[in-house]
């Protein structure tokens, strides 16, 4: 690794604007940000096809095209979430890319990294507290502890704390109620702070946030409650983004981390927009596939921003193909053409997916070391035939830059000057049409049913004037559909919606498609059980 200040320098980026946490990392201050107009770069955005429990490869894959784009003559940086500890020590381990395309230093990224998620963490149960308290202190007030809808969190895959009573010893540990814990990375807080465009913005859409109901039926915001800028002041330094590298030098700025579902899954709009001034082609990642990252990136985080990108690169792997065909697991890494064309029409629909946004898509075939050549050779002629701007092999796993130059080509053949974009749904349309449009569009459905429940929810949300927020779907990662057991590509379907949310700061609505939970638990064998610190004080087992 080099030192970050000359990884800044290289970037363009001035040593003053640099606020280091040790050697090789960096906070960003914002006054480095250039004018909107004076955006240099192109955006690629790099999407997957459905994900598998054997893992696709998204963020390998992003970093390896930075780093072949490097090779290239460009300069290019790639920009990342925030790992989350949940996944690191449960099913998912780190989340900083794989082999010769990671960005370092991994361990101090992994864990902990510049305290952001904890500073997330710290705001959104302050909030609670205070939220608490305003209740205990008002027991007349207009707000009852069956009014409270704000949780509490937390960064560890707890499932006992999923549903639990608050409160409970006397009167004196009131308000008696039933409550939970959700994840950091599914906090409203998280979302905010990735949607953001600058410090002001932060604190407005703080404001905005819901934290319960009156008696009479009005909803009670942190800005009514006068609580904002406590918040602010635990958010100052987080919603700097952070500078890091990737093994070939390339600079990284990695910057909050909302949940894939229950939130938007993508990076932080002021990392992209930083990035955009200085760099020639910044590379972006959307979490799981294009029905969930990449679709609520266009139509929240580019309505919300302006940053529309100039292509897109899906990510697919032979062996995501033949799982979709109906292998199974254990029998992946066996060669089998037939089950790659089998499971050929899930990445079809995702090609199709990115193109009924009218936007050119490059499909990475991420190889891993028991593909095939006919395999390889079917997979991108299943990704051509399927309309496909072009498609090529990467191996930045185990070669780093080496091994995705041919995508890099492929990708500045294919980013060109950012296109008119054609969205699912107009955003002064209902609630309902949105979803409907999301399920035929996306999800491939035939239909939509709303329980009664969530139908009533709606149209409180609507009451409020929250109805032309833009839709943004809780759903499985493990299908197109709502159910995680239909591979493929699943159609003529009824899509339920069981639930909606409002998360009115973030500026959107969250309708919950079946039982998604918001704070994940740990598997059979947690990743937690591999990891360890060597007598030099090393982490070893986060990869």
């Amino acid at each position: 690794m080099e030192p970050i200040n000359v990884i800044a320098e290289r970037l363009g980026v001035d040593e003053e604007h640099l606020i280091p946490y040790g050697r090789y990392k960096a906070k960003i201050s914002l006054e480095a940000m250039k004018e909107p107009a004076e955006r240099r770069g192109k955006l690629v955005v790099v999407t997957g096809i459905t994900p598998t429990p054997a893992g696709e490869g998204k963020t390998t894959t992003a970093v390896g095209l930075t780093q072949g784009l490097g090779k290239l003559g460009k300069n290019a940086v790639v920009t990342l979430r925030e790992p989350s500890l949940g996944p690191i020590f449960g099913i998912k381990g780190g989340g900083t890319g794989g082999g010769r395309a990671t960005v370092v230093p991994d361990d101090e990224i992994n864990i902990h990294f510049t305290g952001d998620a904890h500073a997330v963490g710290s705001a959104h149960n302050l909030l609670a507290a205070l939220v608490d308290n305003a209740v205990f202190r008002s027991p007349e007030g207009e707000m009852d502890a069956t009014g409270i809808r704000w949780s509490r969190v937390t960064d560890a895959s707890d499932r006992a704390l999923r549903a639990l009573v608050a409160g409970v010893g006397g009167a004196n540990n009131s308000p008696l109620r039933e409550t939970r814990f959700d994840f950091i990375a599914a906090s409203e807080i998280m979302a905010i702070l990735a949607l953001s465009a600058d410090l002001e913005d932060l604190r407005e859409r703080l404001s905005r946030v819901v934290v319960g109901w009156t008696r009479s039926g009005a909803p009670v915001t942190v800005g009514s409650l006068g609580f904002a800028g406590s918040l602010l002041a635990l958010l100052r330094h987080a919603i700097m983004p952070n500078m890091v590298q990737t093994q070939e030098g390339q600079p990284s700025l990695i910057h909050a981390g909302p949940f894939g579902n229950i939130a938007h899954g993508c990076n932080s709009i002021i990392a992209d927009r930083m990035a955009l001034g200085y760099a020639d082609y910044v590379v972006t990642e959307a979490g799981f596939g294009s029905d969930l990252g990449f679709e609520k990136f266009m139509h929240i985080k580019a309505r919300q921003s302006g940053l529309i990108p100039n292509a897109v690169v899906l990510v697919a792997s032979v062996r995501a193909l033949k799982w979709h065909g109906g292998t199974l697991r254990r029998n992946l890494d066996k060669p089998d053409v037939e089950a790659v064309v089998a499971g050929g029409p899930n990445l079809e629909h995702h090609i199709g997916i990115v193109k009924s946004f009218n936007l050119p898509v490059v499909v990475a075939i991420n190889r891993f070391q028991t593909d095939s050549a006919e395999e390889l050779a079917a997979v991108k002629e299943i990704a051509l035939q399927a309309g496909a701007d072009s498609a090529a092999e990467c191996d930045g796993f185990a070669q780093g830059g080496d091994g995705a130059t041919e995508l890099g080509e492929r990708v500045m053949a294919a980013a060109g000057d950012a296109p008119e974009v054609t969205f699912a749904y107009p955003i002064e349309a209902s609630a309902e049409e949105k979803a409907l449009a999301l399920a035929k569009t996306v999800y491939n459905a035939e239909r939509v049913s709303w329980t009664p429940a969530a139908r009533r929810q709606l149209r409180n949300f609507e009451a409020q004037g929250w109805g032309q927020l833009p839709i943004c779907m809780a759903k499985t990662h493990l299908s197109i559909s709502h159910n995680p057991s239909l591979k493929g590509r699943p159609s003529g379907y009824t899509f339920p919606i069981v639930d909606i949310r409002a998360s009115v700061g973030a500026g959107f609505l969250y309708a919950l498609a079946g039982p998604i939970e918001t704070l994940p638990g740990l598997p059979t064998r947690p990743r937690a059980l591999d990891m360890d610190v060597t007598p030099a004080g090393d982490i070893i087992g986060l990869s």
